[in-house]
């Protein structure tokens, strides 16, 4: 990577489709949805990008075919609003290439000359005033000079002048009222004036409206509720239309986040919305009078970008789903990239738009960028990648930005992003670290000496870009089985569907491979303390050394901490969180910590901690168990037997007794 002074230097793109990162698949997806007018399902992680894939799209979209959508009374039936669609701007094409600005659109227009007019006609009616009062003012006076009326006639004239006044005065209130469009007195100042619904005014390119976890109302239009509907000073119902965000999407974007969130019957609504690309706008409320009030039916011509999570897409109604599937896409977001000089330039990048983003954070040094990267290294959990979850790097960079400015720095250095990272621990880091003050004090866990049947455990606290290590007690005891038939294997604690399946497949490991009767035993196996739960089945090897140390009476090594996955062949497999893991293992005080041997190139920890523990790749449960147990005659005669087993595992051999 060429060297900077500051991320002033890195150049931004200008198009949002251009300053998406490390979603390529995705990327031309979005282009090719725009161009052939198609629909897009993004399901991922949050904070990888989705929404501005949306917004992306829209900006691809052409202004020139944007429409404006007014309301208008219907003489024959007030409750069946008319709907006039125009364009936004006639010639857009020219003015966009000329540059001019793009002033007023048509609906504006429209609504401006319907005003004028509506005052002129006002001005008319208001016309009749002031003649009858200069008429009555000049014959009081007259008359009183040549002494024509009697003092009665004149008291007579003055109310009648009175009354003028009056009746002028109330015509003006009724006209003011009318123009708040809070409703008409009957035959009087009545007008044709229409109300704007869509107003796609000033937009350079095709609306992009998010419409995540808005109701009916909000979604698909709505008609308000009037209150004076008796007496003819009720609203006209065209006047108490407001258009839904399916109406402002038209010709543009709607994005739908978390769209499973949707009730049943607005996915319903939404389909048929996309289907027909026209929506009646009604009354949502079966309570108000807006619920009798139903608009022609109102253009919305819109592309659809929903999104979700991976566990979300079961919720979705079957429907709208293949309704993306049969006139779209459906794409899954990368969560990491290879860590490659071209993706590290695009990391550098990022942080250069989230600051220009900003607007008043200080421009960051090459140095402050490269901690940036080792921190996108390490979020990724994988070996040789980059974490794709953005949004979380965005907080760091913000974090940093604002410490560089209570120093009064105009540029933000390492030292500045090493501070943002104690001020923006997830709630899951900061929980970790008071729980492990907590059972450093009552020794939950032992991080010295020996125990049967004791084991430090690894775990995870959070979901995967936002989780923290945790060291996991687990005791296991065996007894004499209390049923006569069959032993049982009992967990305790906090467990996951997914964490109870680990326990029973080491119950079968230790069947098959240790040669035990375990008709005899019941096993009971505790997760202590666990209440922030356990799930997932990187707890295995904890399992099944305590298990298997309880049953041998061989004592487990307490400086040494591990996790893993097992097979119920004996194999370790890889899991995820290693850094994490091994982090909470470093920070509980542990000498040793067994990984899968294939997470061995996942470890991502500065070297300073590293240097406070040392990491030992496990490939199967005979090398856990050597590094696991302390040494004596039994403990190396059994992991003989294991290892004799699991080497000639790819031989044939003689099949098992019924």
């Amino acid at each position: 990577m060429k060297k900077f002074k500051s991320t002033d230097e890195i150049k931004i793109p200008d198009k949002l489709i251009d300053q998406i990162i490390g979603q390529e698949k995705a990327t031309e997806i979005i282009k090719k949805a725009a161009k052939q007018h198609r629909n897009v399902l993004l399901i991922g992680s949050p904070g990888t990008g989705k929404t501005l894939l949306a917004q992306a799209m829209a900006e691809l979209l052409p202004a020139a075919d944007l429409e404006d959508v007014l309301a208008y009374k219907n003489v024959n039936d007030d409750n069946k609003p008319l709907i006039k669609v125009v364009k936004t701007y006639p010639n857009a094409k020219e003015i966009l290439a000329s540059g001019k600005p793009l002033g007023d659109g048509q609906g504006r227009q429209i609504m401006q000359k319907e005003k004028m007019a509506g005052k002129v006609d006002m001005g008319k009616q208001r016309n009749w005033i002031m003649p009858i009062l200069i008429v009555l003012v000049v014959v009081a006076i007259i008359a009183t000079f040549l002494n024509i009326l009697s003092s009665s006639q004149i008291i007579f004239l003055g109310a009648i002048m009175l009354g003028v006044l009056v009746v002028g005065a109330a015509a003006l209130f009724v006209g003011t009222f009318r123009r708040a469009g809070a409703g008409v007195l009957p035959g009087m100042f009545d007008t044709n004036e229409p109300k704007l619904i869509v107003d796609n005014t000033g937009l350079a390119h095709a609306p992009f409206i998010e419409a995540t976890g808005a109701k009916a109302g909000a979604l698909f239009g709505d008609v308000k509720h009037d209150p004076l509907q008796s007496g003819g000073l009720g609203t006209p119902p065209h006047m108490r239309v407001d258009s839904g965000a399916v109406h402002k999407a038209n010709k543009g974007v709607l994005f739908i986040d978390e769209v499973s969130n949707l009730e049943a019957k607005s996915q319903q609504e939404l389909l048929t919305a996309m289907q027909e690309k026209r929506y009646s706008i009604t009354g949502q409320s079966e309570l108000s009078s807006g619920a009798m009030v139903r608009t022609e039916p109102v253009p919305c011509d819109f592309l659809l970008v929903a999104a979700g999570n991976l566990q979300d897409v079961p919720k979705m109604h079957p429907a709208l789903r293949s309704r993306i599937r049969g006139y779209g896409y459906e794409v899954y977001m990368e969560d990491t990239m290879p860590d490659t000089e071209r993706n590290r330039d695009d990391i550098v990048r990022f942080i250069a738009q989230e600051i220009k983003k900003d607007g008043k954070i200080p421009p960051f040094s090459y140095g402050a960028c490269m901690v940036i990267i080792d921190e996108a290294k390490r979020r990724s959990g994988r070996k040789n990648r980059l974490t794709l979850i953005l949004r979380d790097l965005g907080g760091i960079i913000r974090a940093a930005g604002d410490i560089a400015r209570e120093k009064e720095k105009k540029i933000v250095t390492e030292e500045d992003v090493m501070d943002s990272f104690k001020v923006t621990k997830p709630l899951e880091a900061q929980f970790v670290e008071q729980s492990l003050e907590y059972r450093k004090d009552y020794q939950i866990f032992r991080s010295t000496g020996y125990a049967i049947g004791r084991v430090n455990g690894l775990a995870i606290v959070g979901s995967s870009y936002l989780s923290s290590g945790i060291v996991l007690p687990i005791v296991a005891e065996v007894t004499k089985a209390s049923s006569r038939t069959e032993g049982k294997l009992i967990p305790t604690g906090k467990l996951g569907t997914i964490a109870r399946e680990a326990v029973k497949n080491t119950g079968a490991l230790i069947k098959r491979h240790m040669n035990r009767d375990m008709a005899s035993y019941d096993i009971h196996v505790q997760f202590v303390q666990t209440y922030e739960g356990v799930e997932g089945d990187s707890a295995s090897i904890s399992i099944a050394v305590a298990v298997i140390s309880a049953l041998e009476g061989i004592p487990v090594s307490q400086e040494i901490a591990m996790t893993g996955s097992l097979s119920v062949r004996g194999d370790v497999l890889p899991v995820g969180g290693i850094s994490n893991k091994v982090s909470a293992a470093i920070n509980a005080g542990m000498k040793y910590v067994l990984i899968p041997q294939n997470n061995s190139g996942d470890v991502n920890i500065d070297k300073k901690s590293l240097s406070k523990i040392k990491i030992i790749p496990v490939r199967n449960i005979a090398d856990v168990l050597q590094y696991a147990l302390k040494k004596s005659k039994r403990r190396d005669e059994m992991i003989s037997k294991l290892r004799r087993y699991i080497e000639t595992d790819k031989l044939e051999r003689e099949p098992l007794e019924v």
